[in-house]
């Protein structure tokens, strides 16, 4: 096995971990921002890993799309391509495909066409294998079948079974060195089809498990539900990693339910339209309230754009569509989302993470405005 995991302590369900792979160490909880194509949009690597970053995504559909997998590989695979030296994750493109109005499926996969130009296409399980293990990527994530939310019981126990059926096809198909599998649980919102994935996915005896099927619409209480169900029947010595997943209070209380890494555009993708994270909540830095505040992004960050400069330079840049904006939002909101997960792993040593769970949901605003 290329990967290792150490559960290092526990307080509760709550765990502090340490993954083990070729290319790195993964302190957990760990979040892992989005490079959809291949890069962190806003951000050079070396811009990344001064935030603290200690692995980073890439998305298998749009790499498979453009520039090819095959293009990737010319260059030493992903880690060549991104100029990324730590660890990185592929997912298996489910979540893409089953997300497109175009998409059928059958039980040997399933039949698309890329929405840019109508290019009809088709991934199956082996095919996503094939892409991932070209890419080279540290660990990646099986084929699954994402259902919508909400859906009927039927719809879900189905997926349920075919995600089996297609994991299994993943193992066969899986043959890279130095790349580990990690198997995907469903069931959508109910109890008992996330047992039973849960209890059958850990049989595969995989490196790691994700629950997936989440962050689709189903809300915050719907989401730790799911994990819930889900977390008793996991395997302790392996990491878990919850896909998609989100927000700062979802990811403190899915690591108080013994979640080990998560993913999520947000940080990202709010940085560009000037949303701003903060321990207290977010905010709109574009309004016009900070035309003329000379005030850092957020006055209890140490990240290089507080330690640098100020909302009215922000609100400025944004305003005028300088790419310096983006790039300085971006950092500061993917720097706060790392050193949230580390203050949850050093409470967590500590043996005080039910205070600072508690004290970060005292503060801790979804929106300010």
């Amino acid at each position: 096995m290329s990967l290792t995991f150490e559960l290092l302590h526990k307080t509760g369900r709550a765990r502090r971990g340490r993954v083990t792979t070729p290319n790195g160490v993964i302190e957990t909880p760990i979040f892992m921002p989005v490079g959809t194509l291949g890069a962190i949009k806003g951000l050079s690597p070396r811009q990344l890993e001064e935030t603290g970053a200690q692995i980073c995504l890439a998305n298998t559909y749009h790499l498979h799309l453009r520039p090819g997998e095959d293009v990737v590989e010319r260059v030493g695979g992903l880690h060549g391509f991104m100029g990324w030296k730590g660890p990185i994750l592929t997912d298996s493109g489910g979540f893409q495909v089953f997300s497109l109005p175009t998409a059928e499926m059958t039980e040997e996969g399933v039949h698309f066409k890329w929405e840019h130009d109508g290019r009809k296409v088709f991934l199956s399980p082996e095919r996503s294998m094939e892409i991932q293990m070209t890419l080279g990527a540290d660990i990646i994530m099986a084929f699954d079948v994402c259902v919508p939310y909400p859906c009927e019981r039927v719809d879900a126990h189905a997926g349920v079974e075919r995600t089996l059926r297609w994991l299994d096809r993943c193992v066969d198909a899986h043959d890279r060195e130095g790349q580990v599998l990690f198997g995907i649980v469903q069931g959508s919102t109910w109890s008992d089809l996330r047992k039973r994935s849960a209890i059958e996915t850990s049989k595969r005896d995989l490196p790691g498990i994700a629950i997936g099927g989440v962050s689709v619409g189903e809300g915050h209480d719907l989401m730790m539900k799911a994990v819930d169900d889900a977390e008793p029947y996991l395997p302790e010595d392996r990491p878990r990693y919850l896909m998609g997943v989100g927000y700062p209070n979802d990811i403190i209380e899915a690591i108080a339910r013994g979640i080990d890494m998560f993913d999520c555009v947000l940080p990202t993708r709010l940085a560009r339209s000037g949303i701003v994270f903060t321990r207290v909540g977010s905010y709109r830095v574009t309004n016009k309230r900070y035309r003329r505040d000379r005030y850092p992004l957020d006055t209890d960050s140490d990240c290089y754009t507080c330690s640098n400069f100020s909302r009215l330079y922000i609100h400025h840049l944004l305003r005028a569509n300088e790419i310096l904006g983006t790039t300085l939002m971006t950092l500061h909101n993917v720097h706060f989302y790392l050193k949230l997960v580390q203050l949850a792993r050093e409470a967590i040593e500590e043996d005080r993470f039910e205070a600072f769970r508690r004290d970060f949901h005292d503060t801790y605003k979804v929106h300010n405005a």
